[in-house]
């Protein structure tokens, strides 16, 4: 019945199953070749610590070694997969700090999925830097380039490699028990010696002994199924087959015809069925493990919103305390925090400013001992990284604490290094908010400001004027008990004068202070923007009366920017769902902290093109709509869902104990988050050891009120019954981005980062729900 690439994997047998994915490529490409001799290269820490050590590709093509010459047997690896650019010259602070000292062309970085520390290097010359930066980029290419099946392919070779503990390309009972607790199953002895197809019975398994072997292991009896279930012969899918099933469970929209022509053309490895027009088991396993096949739609993947409505009326991807790498109150500060959280899509940053040494201001946490960094230099990072990945506006949420004398000096930075990158006017015949479109490639300053718009572009205003301190100043919310001040630093607050050079980079997004729903109604600007800690924007959610819906109505005329609350001294991060409910725009987590609050942001941002721009339901834009997230059922056009998720089986989950015995017991939850009523999860039963292809078809159902703002997170755990059970994977996404049908989920890491080829297959089912139920 399986119809596996056999000659693909006899190559890999010849190759004594090193598994190498790249092995056609290597042998013409002079920068791989030069990297599998080694190389030696200066790692860089600091302008003091650059040490020399031995890089080597490894022949797996997947694994970099490296070690030091005085320490022995001693040495470090990392993956090209945990690689995720690779930056050419000074682009790092480390770098940037011995410029002086080596060329720009034998430098470069290493930058690392998720919240790994970079690597910077300095090659002996230009043209070893070259061998491996154009090596490096061709390995990541080819990985990036990878189906599902080769993703799994290299894992179980790389698998392999590890408990050949001989090296001799064959594998004895023991090692074969070994390889199958690294794949995270466990398997009884005398189960594993009926399975083991070792039909020399020679006590171990060698080349097509191997390869049965191997489709045992990966055989999918689930996908089996569902494939018969439509197949006429139970050999292959006709062209008629597969468009029954497009329409039938996949709910495709597209023309039918049309769609199975393509997924045959494109999915099916056999040239003899693509002529017969039908797709073979191994061409409905490369579909429904591709993109189009992942619960994903991939028509929400690009930018597919109306991107010329008042930026009030977006979710605005943003982060808090955007320099910190770690905690805000030791932890330490980098440009590299903007960089990373701008190739995230992240659209507003945050930028502490206070008076520094030689008349340079700093950026830092203040009050606290986290380390400084030049406001110059977080200029120059953002001017370089604002545009790389979203062409929309980025805003810079500036809290100022710098003299008038360092204000003129960030006026001075950031006109002379972000030119005509920076809107320093209103847009010709623009009344209210421009648009994320009207706006591309401009990066706006959110600061408070002398007067409004209007005064400020007569040439009406003073040189300076006395202004509040600055109402984002995080510190004022922190117990002085909790905050250990440095000695002899003062608490009080004082009257702030603001720069006329500063406040004229002020434009679309004054600060002002908030006083009540009522007063910004009547009195504010389109241009003001208020901000609020997590905590203060709950008791306005909270107080009594209209309040949600009041909250609402204000954000579908002006901007909000909700941060988490200085008692977070571990910068942990809130549910942002909560405040998007209310319409907030400018949500602002901290990126450099993973976990429910970043799933949730990464998730909504995934769709639109990853442009950091997400439009709001039409129910919250329009301020006559007085939408209350409280009462969904008041607004109009109301139509809940029932939302019914089979989840059928997993596929190679990660090991979360490194352990050598300890085999997960995977279950899954669904957790809905959105209005009140919606918030619900739900879970699997647990799957006693067996990570690797674990089965439940257990089916989970759930009412959704307001699908428009409903994020679903599906979330692996280890079952523990002694305690809290451990993080496997997750991944999170809107409601209105799934794909019904059958689907795979590709789990991500706490990180955010893929763990290939992790994943969950899943049956998804969305029906309005005829009568909606009392809401009691």
């Amino acid at each position: 019945m399986f119809t596996l690439a056999e000659l693909d994997l006899h190559v890999l047998m010849s190759l004594h199953l090193n598994f190498l994915i790249f092995s056609s490529g290597i042998q013409g490409d002079d920068n791989l070749q030069s990297m599998l001799v080694g190389t030696v290269m200066r790692k860089i820490k600091s302008r003091s610590w650059k040490k020399q050590r031995y890089f080597k590709l490894q022949e797996d093509c997947t694994t970099i070694w490296y070690k030091s010459k005085k320490a022995g047997n001693t040495h470090s690896t990392f993956s090209v997969s945990d690689v995720e650019a690779i930056r050419e010259g000074h682009q790092s602070e480390v770098l940037l700090s011995i410029a002086d000292e080596f060329p720009a062309d034998r430098c470069f970085t290493l930058v690392f999925r998720g919240r790994r520390g970079n690597l910077d290097l300095v090659a002996e010359s230009v043209e070893e830097a070259q061998s491996w930066i154009r090596g490096m980029k061709k390995l990541i290419e080819n990985l990036e380039n990878m189906g599902e099946r080769e993703k799994l392919d290299q894992w179980i070779g790389d698998l392999f490699k590890k408990a050949d503990k001989n090296k001799d390309g064959r594998m004895n009972f023991k090692e074969v028990r070994d390889l199958l607790k690294m794949m995270n199953v466990d398997m009884n002895d005398s189960f594993l010696f009926s399975q083991m197809a070792d039909k020399s019975q020679s006590g171990t398994l060698e080349d097509d002994e191997f390869v049965l072997f191997y489709k045992m292991l990966t055989q999918r009896e689930d996908l089996l199924k569902v494939f018969q279930d439509y197949s006429a012969d139970g050999q292959k899918l006709s062209q008629s087959d597969l468009e029954d099933f497009l329409k039938e469970e996949q709910l495709e929209e597209d023309d039918f015809q049309q769609k199975a022509k393509q997924l045959i053309e494109h999915y099916e490895p056999s040239d003899t069925a693509k002529l017969l027009n039908a797709m073979t088991f191994d061409g409905f396993l490369m579909y429904l493990g591709s993109s189009e096949g992942s619960i994903f739609n991939p028509r929400r993947r690009g930018v597919f919103q109306d991107m010329s409505q008042p930026l009030c009326h977006y979710f605005i991807s943003s982060s808090h305390n955007t320099y910190l790498m770690e905690d805000q109150l030791r932890g330490q500060s980098s440009v590299e925090g903007y960089i990373r959280a701008l190739n995230r899509g992240c659209r507003c940053v945050e930028v502490d400013c206070w008076d520094g040494a030689n008349g340079e201001p700093i950026v830092y946490h203040g009050h606290t001992f986290t380390s400084k960094i030049l406001f110059k230099d977080v200029v120059s990072a953002v001017g370089k990284y604002a545009f790389k990945v979203s062409e929309y506006p980025v805003i810079l949420s500036i809290e100022n604490h710098c003299s008038i004398e360092q204000q003129r000096v960030m006026a001075q930075h950031l006109n002379h290094i972000l030119g005509d990158k920076l809107l320093k006017t209103t847009l010709d015949g623009k009344v209210g908010l421009p648009s994320p479109e009207d706006l591309k490639g401009k990066i706006l300053l959110k600061a408070k400001k002398i007067g409004g718009l209007e005064e400020s572009f007569n040439g009406m205003v003073e040189d300076s004027l006395t202004g509040e301190a600055s109402d984002e100043d995080e510190v004022a919310e922190i117990d002085k008990d909790n905050l250990h001040l440095k000695r002899g630093e003062s608490w009080t607050k004082t009257k702030q004068h603001l720069s006329k050079e500063l406040s004229d980079c002020v434009v679309y997004c004054k600060s002002v202070h908030f006083s009540s729903f009522k007063h910004s109604r009547i009195h504010s600007k389109f241009y003001e923007v208020t901000s609020f800690t997590e905590s203060k924007a709950r008791k306005h959610l909270r107080d009594a009366g209209m309040s949600t819906a009041e909250f609402v109505h204000h954000n579908s005329r002006q901007l909000t920017r909700v941060y988490p609350s200085g008692f977070r001294t571990d910068s942990s991060n809130f549910n942002p769902q909560e405040m998007w409910n209310a319409g907030c725009q400018i949500v602002a987590l901290n990126f450099q902290t993973a976990g429910e609050g970043m799933d949730m942001n990464d998730g909504l941002f995934s769709q639109n093109g990853h442009c950091g721009y997400v439009l709001k339901p039409v129910f919250m834009r329009e301020a006559a709509k007085r939408f209350d997230p409280e009462m969904p059922q008041n607004q109009d056009g109301y139509q809940p869902v029932i939302l019914t998720i089979q989840v059928i089986s997993g596929q190679q989950l990660p090991k979360v104990n490194i352990k050598e015995d300890s085999i997960v017991d995977p279950l899954v939850r669904v957790e809905i988050h959105g209005v009140p009523i919606d918030q619900a999860k739900q879970e699997t039963r647990y799957i006693e050891n067996n990570g690797f292809n674990p089965v439940w078809y257990d089916t989970l159902r759930f009412t959704v009120h307001t699908p428009e703002l409903a994020m679903v997170r599906f979330v692996v755990e280890d079952y523990d019954k002694t305690s809290k059970n451990d993080f496997v994977g997750q991944y999170t996404l809107p409601l209105s981005c799934m794909q019904q049908g059958y689907r795979h989920i590709h789990l991500l890491s706490k990180d955010g980062t893929t763990i290939p080829p992790s994943s969950l297959f899943v049956h998804i089912r969305i029906t309005k729900l005829d009568k909606p139920s009392s809401l009691s």
